[in-house]
């Protein structure tokens, strides 16, 4: 793996003041000094001193794609200016050049081709792709959750396709928990058959609902059963019930114990994701207790890829996923 170096305090200082230049005219002059503290470098770390490997979950830059024109097709460069090894794609950045055809073959062979052209060009390597909006796996109807199956093939195929090793699904539906286990099962393990002769995985997340109950999810790996089937535990994403399902501000109504899942989900791992939302003037993240989350990491035995996935709002997109990547390689350091 290229040797990929953090710059000290000194030069990342710099590169701080230049990032945040550009905003000078929109920013008072407190916040900017604000956010380069919090992404401020406190010594030279090498990712070969972790013991995982670096990816970059695309939606970490859904702001700069949604909002202010930056091509999706761009993930694998910036990805790798800043230092990744992996990619982490999401489906739905690209859905509005997909749907024009109805995800038609065609357009999700496109999509592979682009995909896996800037990949080799810089040099990275495709891990997963999340999937949103394919339907839910987890259904009380059947003939509707096979629909919802089906809507993943292409994304199989594709995953295939891109040499990755999984696609990261959703497993919304019933909100009885008996229920959901049950159909969150069976949903699960069709998928799993049709991806096993590809070599592909079906991961879940903990992504809201009963999904993001951690011992609920285990319980379905292990009735699934089938070895190309895991999870994808989110050091955050464990709300389980939200004040209000369309203001994602207005909180959460039932949570889960983020360290207490992400213990329950890593025996049945095969990807990590590492969210962040805000840092403090040492550059550790406010709500989630890195060096711990890392040790249960570390302890399951996983020495897979951890993906950044910087969801915050009061740093832009590349200083939060700059911070994050430090944060997780200053945190992975001194562990037992």
């Amino acid at each position: 793996m290229e040797r990929i170096k953090f710059m000290k305090r000194g030069a990342f200082a710099l590169m701080a003041i230049s990032l945040f230049g550009s905003y000078s005219c929109k920013e008072k002059k407190a916040d900017k000094a604000e956010k380069a503290e919090a992404i401020e470098v406190v010594e030279t770390i090498e990712v070969e001193d972790s013991f995982f490997k670096l990816s970059l979950a695309q939606w970490s830059m859904h702001n700069m794609i949604f909002n202010d024109g930056v091509d999706p097709y761009s993930f694998a460069e910036k990805a790798k200016s800043w230092g990744f090894e992996g990619l982490e794609y999401v489906s739905g950045l690209y859905y509005n050049e997909l749907k024009k055809s109805d995800f038609s073959h065609e357009a999700m062979e496109n999509f592979v081709k682009k995909s896996n052209a800037e990949a080799e060009k810089h040099g990275l390597k495709n891990v997963l792709i999340m999937v949103d909006g394919q339907g839910d796996l987890a259904l009380s109807n059947p003939d509707e959750r096979k629909k919802a199956v089906e809507n993943h093939y292409k994304w199989v195929n594709a995953a295939a396709d891109m040499n990755c090793h999984s696609i990261r699904v959703n497993l919304n539906g019933s909100s009885n928990p008996d229920e959901w286990k049950k159909n969150a099962a069976d949903g699960l393990k069709q998928l799993a058959t049709y991806a096993k002769d590809k070599n592909i995985n079906i991961v879940v997340e903990n992504h809201g609902g009963l999904s993001s109950n951690g011992a609920l999810l285990a319980e379905v790996m292990t009735m699934v059963n089938m070895s190309n089937c895991g999870t994808l535990p989110d050091f955050g994403n464990f709300c389980i019930v939200r004040n209000d399902p369309k203001d994602y501000a207005k909180g959460c109504a039932e949570s889960y114990d983020n360290y207490k899942g992400v213990e329950e989900l890593m025996p049945h791992a095969k990807a990590v994701s590492a969210k962040s939302y805000d840092f403090d003037a040492d550059g550790k993240e406010t709500t989630i207790d890195y060096k711990k989350m890392l040790q249960i990491v570390k302890n399951a035995g996983y020495n897979g890829y951890i993906g950044v996935e910087y969801e915050g709002r009061k740093l832009g997109e590349e200083e939060g996923i700059l911070a994050t990547k430090n944060l997780l390689l200053t945190a992975s350091k001194n562990l037992e």
